[in-house]
């Protein structure tokens, strides 16, 4: 909102206003407002929760320290998305079809998270909502992004050209083609393009028209999975939010990268027109995952719940789509993937040799991953610290992909 209130004054001459056109200066204010947010409000929506009752019930699975966590206020998420949507609300270009689509994931697994925690809190019913339940929302949004960036006409991307044309818009001195396309990056390759059409050209179909039915049910795959993954991995004191911060700020950089069309041009990437304005998104992301925790870290004063774990995990997931950036996820979020990992092989194992020997043998002392270390004798904090050291060393990888081909 305040960008526009600046832009009009900055077309009155006033002195000064035309600083918030740079998005650099909009991502430092959306961060600088979203520490702000959830810091000095944390305190009073964490005595507001403890009011309300809304504590943590904590199952015995002979963890260290597990029963002292009992009662510790949860649905933290609440405080997660104010610091996201608020800070994005007052800098971000609202009229962005990218900065719409990650409001509407942020608010819909917000939500979707909301009555997993309320069942479980006011309900008294641990199971919380039913897996189909939550499977038919992330669905539902994976759906919704797929389609906006398949059939939006704002959806598009930029490729340098020789010589000018009717076509063509110069950009830093350089003339580009703006087309719609369904390219994605390659981490690694040379020639660092997969464009989803040339599937369902394989079969004979027109790439514009029937290259969604590949695309859309990857983006719900992903969706799912990354949502799911950072779930998983909101097990012990401030894993979930140290990681997630530090896959923001990776993604950020990527963001920035893909939407400015002379780093686009040197690094010989590709240049995304308007997802630079992601970048203001991210920064109230990155604050909003470094206020939490604040409260988060060990020992946790309040814990965020599937209110933001969910909705962590899909904005992830629905920005490294947008960007192009969605085969990188492996790498980025390298913990929620072996999180995720480490529970389905447990799961399959388990259920593998009971049927084969008549008794659940495991592979891990327990899962997801983070409980193994714990059961191993590890200090909670330690095993924070040393994952969090691993995302670091992921997050390298990725921005180094950008020219190790």
């Amino acid at each position: 909102m305040l960008y526009y209130l600046f832009r009009y004054l900055d077309e009155m001459n006033v002195p000064g206003a035309g600083v918030f056109q740079y998005i650099t200066f909009r991502t430092l204010l959306a961060l600088v407002v979203s520490l702000f947010i959830s810091m000095i409000l944390g305190k009073r929506i964490i005595n507001l929760l403890r009011k309300l009752q809304v504590g943590e019930t904590v199952r015995d699975l002979g963890l260290d320290g597990q029963l002292k966590k009992q009662g510790t206020p949860t649905m933290g998420g609440l405080l997660i998305l104010s610091a996201i949507v608020i800070p994005t609300l007052l800098f971000a270009r609202l009229e962005n079809v990218y900065i719409i689509l990650l409001l509407v994931t942020t608010i819909g697994l917000g939500f979707l998270g909301f009555l997993d925690d309320y069942i479980k809190v006011f309900k008294k019913n641990k199971e919380g909502l039913q897996g189909r339940f939550k499977i038919i929302g992330q669905v539902g949004i994976g759906l919704i992004v797929g389609a906006v960036l398949f059939f939006n006409k704002n959806v598009i991307i930029a490729e340098p050209v020789k010589h000018a044309t009717s076509e063509t818009v110069q950009i830093a001195d350089k003339e580009f083609v703006e087309m719609k396309s369904m390219k994605t990056t390659i981490p690694f390759m040379k020639d660092n393009e997969l464009d989803y059409g040339k599937a369902v050209e394989y079969f004979g179909l027109e790439a514009s028209e029937w290259a969604w039915l590949i695309f859309i049910p990857v983006v719900i795959i992903i969706v799912t999975a990354v949502s799911n993954g950072a779930n998983l991995t909101d097990g012990i004191d401030g894993l979930a939010s140290g990681t997630s911060a530090i896959i923001g700020t990776t993604l950020g950089v990527l963001a920035y990268v893909s939407g400015n069309a002379v780093f686009a041009d040197y690094l010989n990437i590709m240049y995304i027109p308007n997802i630079g304005e992601l970048v203001v998104f991210m920064g109230a992301f990155v604050g909003a995952c470094i206020g939490f925790l604040w409260y988060n870290a060990y020992p946790a004063q309040v814990f965020m719940g599937d209110t933001g774990s969910l909705s962590l995990g899909g904005i992830i997931a629905v920005f490294a789509i947008a960007i192009r950036k969605e085969l990188l996820i492996p790498i980025i979020c390298g913990i929620f993937l072996v999180e995720n990992l480490s529970v389905i092989m447990q799961v399959s194992y388990f259920k593998y040799t009971k049927k084969k020997f008549g008794e659940g043998r495991r592979i891990f002392k327990m899962s997801p991953l983070h409980h193994h270390y714990q059961k191993s004798g590890y200090h909670e904090a330690k095993i924070v610290t040393r994952f969090w050291i691993i995302g670091i060393i992921l997050a390298v990888c990725a921005i180094a992909t950008l020219k190790l081909r």
